[in-house]
């Protein structure tokens, strides 16, 4: 590939990063412009304000625990980085991918905008979005194998398929989690695609993937159990279990925020008869505040960003003209 056409192929996958922002922010209209704006105000606002508080308390700490997956990613590939950036990629692109869906693809173009200003190479963030996406499927296999031995035992349904599926699928997590522990402890050999090289995580590093994955999911449960406590009376375990189950199954249905997915197994794995109305709101509620607030957020501190560094690049191009023009004025005054 010649160099021009590298240049324009990195400028198209900077730029998609922004366009898929903008895919995000579609996918959450559409999400909430099925509610009324009465419907939103009631659901939030029928929630104590103490839970308010503790579920964006949550909620910003689970996007702190998702900014981390950047953080092991930079110390798999053995890159430093000051922290405000990595936070600052990881909130942005996990609110982006959160609502967009297939996260590789739009959180990672927002990575690499953000990243190959900051003098990282393609191949590099190729790694480390590669990384990260490992982080949460081992996270995902450990808290499905929690979450089935906590989880209501009516959720796996009354036939043996249902049941069926769901050991298999247990089993299965079992099984790669066990071996990614192992392949991180036996296998040495790199994995090379094209000019890609991939390690596998030692022991220690696959270990803090999993807690951090698991940390960033737990957070993530915290938002909707502090919305839904003023109204459902569950034990945290057996919500957790619940909310394990929807939200792993939500996520690997492709649904952008697992839309539908989550909120339908949620409401049918739940165990007890409970107002539907109220479990309603508490499922908006969540949404506003895990999904609608950090993009938001995203949005405002990115374009400031954007806004800062253009302005950055206007003062430095001032500063050569005005170099330049004084150069020229001071060779014409000596000739």
């Amino acid at each position: 590939m010649s160099f021009q056409a590298k240049r324009v192929v990195k400028k198209v996958i900077s730029w998609a990063g922004l366009f898929f922002f903008a895919v995000a922010a579609y996918m959450l209209y559409n999400q909430l412009s099925k509610y009324s704006i009465a419907d939103i105000k009631n659901a939030v606002f029928s929630i104590p304000a103490k839970n308010l508080w503790l579920a964006c308390g949550a909620s910003f700490l689970g996007y702190v625990a998702l900014s981390s997956y950047d953080y092991l990613a930079l110390r798999y590939i053995g890159r430093k980085l000051a922290a405000w950036k990595w936070i600052f990629a990881g909130i942005i692109g996990f609110s982006v991918s959160n609502n967009a869906g297939h996260a590789i693809v739009s959180g990672g173009t927002i990575r690499y905008r953000l990243y190959t200003r900051w003098r990282f190479r393609g191949t590099e963030i190729v790694r480390m979005v590669t990384f990260s996406g490992f982080t949460y499927l081992i996270a995902c296999f450990f808290l499905i194998i929690v979450g089935y031995f906590i989880t209501p035992n009516h959720a796996f349904g009354a036939g043996s398929v249902s049941k069926l599926t769901t050991e298999i699928t247990t089993l299965l997590s079992f099984v790669g989690l066990l071996g990614y522990f192992g392949l991180s402890i036996w296998y040495k050999k790199p994995l090379r695609i094209k000019d890609i090289e991939l390690d596998m995580p030692r022991f220690k590093m696959a270990l803090a993937q999993m807690i951090i994955g698991a940390a960033d999911i737990i957070m993530d449960s915290f938002v909707l159990y502090f919305s839904l406590i003023p109204f459902v009376e569950i034990p945290f375990e057996t919500f957790m279990g619940v909310f394990i189950i929807a939200k792993v199954l939500g996520v690997f249905s492709q649904v952008p925020g697992g839309l539908g997915v989550f909120e339908g197994l949620f409401m049918y794995i739940i165990p007890g008869e409970h107002n539907q109305a109220m479990l309603f709101g508490a499922l908006l509620a969540y949404r506003i505040m895990y999904y609608l607030l950090p993009l938001v957020f995203s949005a405002v501190v990115l374009f400031s960003y954007e806004g800062y560094l253009k302005y950055v690049k206007r003062q430095k191009l001032e500063k050569i003209k005005l170099f330049r023009l004084q150069e020229v004025a001071a060779q014409e005054k000596a000739g």
